[in-house]
């Protein structure tokens, strides 16, 4: 086992971004938390999902007025760019979600990762999309991802970066073994996403309490089972009276919370990684070559939803 790999991970959490703010005003935000994390010795900072505009896919609108209000043709572009020239002149890079427009009229719900010399390395286009696509008039607030996004076409993507190897997700994600599998089974050692969470689920009687407690457990476990760091930033707080959960965290491999934030404010929170959890973890837990056995797992793969019982054999 390898020692003295050692990561500064910085995860940013985002109190309300409100319908009135504007990009700038966003961006001046991310800048100023950026500065805060490098400030403590962070190498990676983690922005959450949708970070430069309201949780837009509560409203009803047409997919044309939301390309034109909320969705990015580029990146970096004129708004951001003080974020990217930030990050090269302090030597930090950052994980940060928005919503993609590409130039062939797709529409994706992305995040990217920034190095430190501001450069892109890598691009992760989300997966498991929730929510609905249709109207539901009767319902406080729409979740209309399956609306506004297509389902990702990156694949589950690892970068060599930081000394290290970081892998990608976005909110709803977190919540599916399989992401975080796809990473580990890569070698990622960390792992990163932001989420907006709203504290109300529409779809069903969910107990507020649940939807904090439900966040937690999927990246504790994740973190555990897959021997790595995750870093998790919220966007949170009471968007234009639609309330959003915090609890913003960097968990250890351990399954331990390493760091939380306590406000659901901008705040920022710093763990200085050691990679050396993931190498011991990995080689005497979660030891993949030596007992993993893909050929049992095929109903993983095979299956979308669930189905009846495979027959019984060797009885």
């Amino acid at each position: 086992m390898s020692t003295n790999r050692k990561i500064g991970i910085a995860v940013a959490q985002m109190g309300a971004v409100h319908l009135r703010d504007d990009r700038a005003a966003v961006v001046a935000r991310l800048v100023e938390m950026l500065r805060d994390a490098a400030s403590r010795g962070a190498k990676l900072v983690v922005f959450p999902e949708l970070a430069l505009t309201t949780f837009f896919p509560r409203y009803w609108m047409t997919e044309e007025e939301a390309v034109e209000r909320f969705f990015e043709r580029s990146m970096p572009n004129r708004h951001v760019q003080p974020l990217f020239d930030i990050a090269k002149e302090k030597g930090v890079g950052f994980y940060l979600g928005y919503a993609e427009l590409t130039p062939e009229g797709d529409r994706f719900n992305t995040s990217i990762l920034v190095d430190e010399s501001g450069r892109i390395v890598s691009k992760y286009r989300k997966i498991h999309l929730p929510g609905h696509s249709d109207h539901k008039v009767d319902a406080p607030f729409q979740h209309l991802e399956k609306k506004f996004f297509q389902v990702g076409d990156s694949g589950y993507p690892v970068a060599e970066a930081f000394g290290t190897r970081v892998g990608m997700c976005l909110c709803n994600d977190r919540r599916w073994p399989e992401t975080w599998r796809m990473m580990s089974l890569q070698s990622a050692e960390v792992g990163v996403l932001g989420y907006n969470t709203p504290s109300v689920n529409i779809h069903w009687n969910e107990p507020v309490h649940l939807r904090m407690s439900t966040h937690l457990v999927s990246l504790q476990a994740s973190a555990y089972q897959n021997a790595m760091w995750i870093g998790a930033a919220a966007k949170c707080g009471s968007e234009d009276g639609h309330h959003m959960i915090g609890g913003s965290v960097i968990v250890a491999p351990t399954g331990e919370i390493a760091a939380r934030t306590v406000t659901e404010e901008d705040e920022v929170i710093h763990v200085c990684a050691d990679l050396s959890l993931v190498e011991g973890f990995r080689e005497h837990v979660f030891n993949f070559a030596k007992h993993r056995r893909p050929e049992h797992y095929r109903l993983i793969v095979e299956r979308v939803g669930a189905g009846e019982p495979l027959p019984l054999e060797n009885i």
